[in-house]
């Protein structure tokens, strides 16, 4: 890790996006952009993450920005009493050359340095005197009796060892991640529909069976929607995903675990007086559906683009809520209508009224994995520890079989 770089980072944290930072410090973005992965490598730390077509700073960065902006004082600190003006550009200086500064300072001899660190005493040379030209001074007065600091590297020697320590903290955050990780499995898992959801009594049963088979190695669960598990498998942030898809990614390996059927969920009185026309029921009641980004929507829109024609969709209304139980919510208590899965409402106490909408239609969840034999093993282990049981299929038998009319 090199001075400029921290101080970038820096720069890139308190304008909240690399072009910003880019043109406070006069760098084209892409050299920020280089200088952000650098410093993300370095402590194991996503500095953003991406919510549609915009860079959020995560959680994680904002609590270590205070570090990197006392990092960047204390740059500056050196820098000046270097005689570097505040408008000069921060030269490449490496944390390894000034913590290499420090033990010759402390030691007093070149050599015996050198010796410690199993380098060569003219490499070691070179390094202190590559220090010496970036910041424009001498560090070091030479004797036959070995070396002493100057004045100006006496005043030097605190903010750099201070420089050290905040590194250290950082990397330290960074080891200790590490190694939880190591031994950490993540899956990522498009939200459960509820306590009572498929999703959640698989999840429950695999979380369950995994710590009694595996107490070393935790299992972390993280929900989302489709879209971003799949960008958190590419990026390596979960290990699988359980998707509410039943396509397999083309750079992926999975299987489908479980399909159940999906009904349209509404006022009794509605579905019962317009059950039959279905495009003057769809009219009739908003209908409120997650969003595009999951897969229940996809299989919503499929179902009203079967249904209704042009003119038709049209007169229809969508009220867009990523919440499953809050449109649970609007279907029992305000009159909306849903495309829902069978399992989300056969528990429901006074469920809605129900009508299936038939074969083609259905939620099907999809664990998927990266390509290779041991993510494969893995997989087929969590399905295994899901424990499947036929009870899907008991629901579906329990709701009258209302099939709507062919579109």
């Amino acid at each position: 890790m090199d001075l400029a770089t921290i101080v970038l980072v820096d720069a890139v944290l308190r304008e909240g996006g690399i072009r910003r930072a880019a043109t406070l410090a006069g760098r084209a973005p892409s050299s920020v952009s280089a200088a952000v992965k650098r410093f993300e490598q370095a402590v194991s730390m996503p500095l953003f993450r991406r919510e549609e077509t915009t860079l959020v700073l995560t959680l994680e960065a904002r609590s270590r920005a205070a570090d990197v902006r006392q990092a960047t004082t204390g740059i500056a600190g050196i820098l000046a009493l270097a005689g570097k003006a505040a408008t000069d550009p921060v030269p490449p200086i490496g944390l390894v050359a000034l913590d290499r500064f420090i033990r010759v300072a402390r030691s007093g001899s070149i050599r015996a340095t050198a010796k410690a660190l199993g380098l060569g005493q003219p490499q070691l040379t070179r390094q202190m005197a590559d220090l010496e030209r970036h910041l424009g001074i001498r560090l070091f007065e030479r004797s036959h009796g070995g070396i002493l600091s100057t004045a100006t590297a006496e005043r030097i020697i605190p903010l750099v060892e201070a420089l050290l320590d905040i590194w250290a903290r950082l990397t330290h955050a960074s080891a200790d991640r590490f190694r939880r990780d190591v031994a950490t499995w993540r899956l990522g898992a498009v939200m459960p529909l509820g306590p009572e959801s498929e999703i959640a009594r698989m999840l429950a049963a695999l979380t369950a069976n995994w710590h009694r088979a595996r107490p070393r190695q935790p299992l972390f669960i993280s929900s989302t929607t489709a879209d971003e598990l799949l960008v958190g498998l590419r990026s390596r942030r979960f290990d699988a995903a359980l998707l509410d898809v039943a396509e397999i990614p083309a750079d992926c390996d999975g299987r489908l675990v479980s399909q159940t059927p999906l009904v349209l969920a509404g006022p009794a009185s509605a579905l019962s007086d317009l059950g039959g026309n279905l495009p003057r029921l769809l009219a009739a009641c908003p209908i409120a559906v997650p969003s595009v980004r999951s897969g229940l929507r996809r299989e919503a829109a499929r179902f009203l683009d079967d249904t209704l024609d042009e003119a038709e969709r049209r007169r229809i209304t969508l009220v867009e809520v990523d919440s499953i139980p809050v449109i649970i919510n609007l279907v029992r208590q305000h009159g909306y209508l849903s495309v829902l899965p069978q399992s989300s409402l056969a528990r429901v106490h006074r469920p809605p009224a129900m009508i299936r909408l038939g074969p083609a239609y259905r939620q099907s969840l999809t664990l998927v994995w990266p390509r290779g034999a041991f993510a494969a093993e893995i997989g087929e282990l969590m399905i295994s520890m899901m424990k499947m049981t036929a009870e899907t299929s008991l629901l579906a038998e329990s709701v009258p079989d209302r099939r709507l009319p062919s579109a």
